[in-house]
């Protein structure tokens, strides 16, 4: 789980944190998750891969505002090999759900090239895949 504290300058006239922010906070999040899976994001560029957000699907539940503490979950949606899907859910400190979305990519090499992970990759191939088997068992 990742923590956001809800900065003043993300807050708009009302006091809410502008829509926007979600987003940003989401690739805090997704940056985090795969830190923590042995992943960082400088690990995936050394391997010569880019994962370009190819959509995003969301859902504002509840508003937040100036230094209210969002706790995000994050984890893989699905993973086909070439297509991965991440899973958002956002609470507040009341344990309220405020955000849920998902993000879909690719991957792609520098020169823009779509990537095969399987082929390409394996090790971070088998890892994608093991957690979304994980989370396809839970279903």
């Amino acid at each position: 789980m990742y923590r956001h504290t809800v900065h003043y300058y993300e807050t708009d006239k009302m006091g809410v944190a502008h829509h926007s922010n979600y987003i940003r906070w989401m690739e805090e999040a997704r940056v985090a998750f795969l830190d923590s899976i042995g992943w960082d994001y400088a690990r995936v560029e050394e391997e010569g891969i880019v994962s370009p957000v190819l959509g995003i699907e969301c859902r504002y539940r509840s508003f937040t505002r100036f230094s209210d503490t969002v706790d995000i979950d994050v984890w893989v949606e699905s993973f086909t090999g070439a297509r991965l899907r991440f899973g958002y859910d956002m609470k507040n400190s009341a344990g309220q759900t405020v955000f849920t979305a998902v993000s879909e990519h690719c991957f792609m090499n520098p020169q823009g090239r779509v990537m095969r992970l399987k082929r390409d990759c394996p090790r971070l191939y088998d890892v994608l895949m093991s957690l979304a088997q994980e989370k396809a068992e839970k279903r």
